[in-house]
């Protein structure tokens, strides 16, 4: 009776307990020439394509024979075949196997993993080796040990009080924040608030930016269906007269210290703005990312503090702490705390509770302000060092002396080459391109530029991560 083989078998012989599978796709019988054919066309196609590789034991021929429905003859003649060939080795007592395999060796995909840079001056991380550990674990005991209950489940969708009650006190006493705890919202950093605040004002206008900024806060409003719109920028910060004529909810300012060049907004500016937002109904989202790191003078207020009702102010602790930590906040206009909050899913889903809880106590202890001044010091040095490191390149060195970043303008065309070999030495930094607004026009000036982040080594990787920029820049630039 011919056994009919439509498409492929599945051979459940005892190899260790695992299957052999064989093609054999036309219709055999059990003792034809065409089923040995067919099983030798088969074990090849399997040793070939690397299925059967070198030193695969076969199942005996009856047991072979048993699962196909052939004779046993005939697994066993194209066994010796192909022995003779040399597809197959056969030993009294030992069973047969694989004796050669012609699969080609795979050639290995490459992965897409970012290796670990020698030296990390990649802009907008703090020196994370100076977390202060012992301090946060205090507070995190004493966080927990004097939460009720209820701070465990979810609760206000604000975020939970204690860190919108110090948050209230500290922006207040160090940043001229106009808020109250009520106004507070918490969230899990400060493109979340640009998300969630893009999510209210809506798709059906442009949101204003500035022609140099933050690529990941275009993206998020971009995902969400938002288009941004540039406005440009000169030596005073960003050109507020942009704003006139253009039919936007809002614009999205870092006026303390713009990011990347890193001048302040000028004061008339400063006014001008608020005007603007007063006249038309439109919000200012004041991205504070770095207002504590100011090592020339006393750093100037948040814009927010001119009119708490036309201004959203964000801030997080991922250039005070660690990026890692996840929390930021808003102090919000009235009018935008419950559409924000329906934003968020109408509850506290962004947000760790206990690390919110640990950084109020954090907070409170004045711990934070220990940890900002002895940093500020730190960075302080950190950016003259590098000053000094840099004297006698053609480039100039861009900003205030502020936050962790520094940003180098290149002669025109070097970008790309301080980038390459900047790659081939290991070191990890941005160039500034991409920080460029997709449509910024031709009179909006494009410089060549890289942003040095001098805060993100660890204090002793600091000096040889600067040599090793020297030498790039040596290389690039002579």
């Amino acid at each position: 009776m011919p056994r009919w083989f439509n498409n492929a078998v599945t051979s459940r012989a005892n190899l260790g307990s695992r299957d052999l599978h064989l093609e054999l796709r036309t219709v055999i019988a059990p003792g034809s020439r065409t089923a040995r054919e067919q099983l030798i066309t088969a074990l090849r196609d399997g040793i070939r394509s690397g299925r059967l590789s070198t030193g695969t034991r076969l199942p005996p021929s009856r047991t072979l024979a048993a699962d196909l429905g052939l004779a046993r003859n005939t697994v066993a003649e194209a066994y010796a075949e192909l022995v003779a060939e040399g597809w197959l080795a056969s030993r009294q007592g030992a069973g047969t196997w694989v004796a050669r395999s012609t699969a080609p060796r795979p050639v290995p995909r490459p992965r897409r993993i970012r290796a670990v840079p020698r030296h990390n001056l990649m802009p907008g991380s703090p020196d994370v080796s100076e977390f202060p550990r012992a301090a946060w674990l205090a507070s995190t005991r004493r966080a927990l040990t004097d939460a009720p209950a209820a701070a465990l489940r979810m609760g206000d969708p604000r975020g939970p009080l204690p860190l919108r009650e110090a948050l209230t006190e500290y922006l207040g006493r160090v940043r001229g924040v106009r808020t109250t705890p009520e106004s507070i919202v918490i969230c899990s950093g400060v493109r979340d608030g640009v998300d969630l605040l893009g999510r209210v004002f809506g798709r059906n206008r442009p949101v204003a930016v500035e022609a140099h900024g933050l690529y990941i806060f275009r993206d998020a409003l971009a995902a969400l269906d938002v288009a941004t719109t540039p406005i440009s920028l000169d030596e005073h910060g960003a050109v507020i007269s942009d704003l006139d004529g253009l039919d936007t909810p809002a614009v999205l300012l870092t006026p303390a210290h713009q990011s990347p060049f890193g001048m302040a907004l000028h004061p008339t500016r400063r006014a001008a703005v608020i005007d603007w937002a007063e006249c038309t109904g439109g919000y200012v989202v004041d991205d504070d990312y770095d207002g504590e790191f100011r090592y020339d003078r006393q750093p100037v207020g948040a814009l927010q503090a001119l009119n708490p009702e036309r201004v959203a102010y964000l801030g997080s602790a991922s250039k005070s702490l660690a990026q890692v930590l996840r929390v930021g906040w808003m102090a919000l206009p009235d009018a935008l705390i419950d559409p924000v909050i329906a934003a968020a899913g109408g509850a506290q889903y962004h947000v760790d509770a206990l690390t919110a809880l640990t950084l109020a106590d954090f907070l409170n202890t004045g711990a934070y302000d220990r940890h900002v001044r002895r940093m500020r010091n730190r960075y302080r040095r950190r950016r003259d060092v590098l000053v000094d490191a840099l004297a006698g390149f053609d480039l100039g060195i861009g900003g205030l002396a502020a936050g962790v970043n520094m940003l180098l303008t290149l002669p025109d065309g070097a970008e790309p080459e301080v980038l390459r070999r900047a790659g081939e030495a290991g070191i990890a930094l941005s160039g500034l391109s991409i920080m460029r607004h997709p449509l910024a026009g031709p009179d909006i000036p494009d410089p060549d530029g890289v942003i040095i982040g001098f805060g993100a080594p660890a204090e002793h990787a600091f000096g040889p991560a600067v040599d090793a920029l020297r030498g790039v820049l040596a290389e690039t630039l002579r």
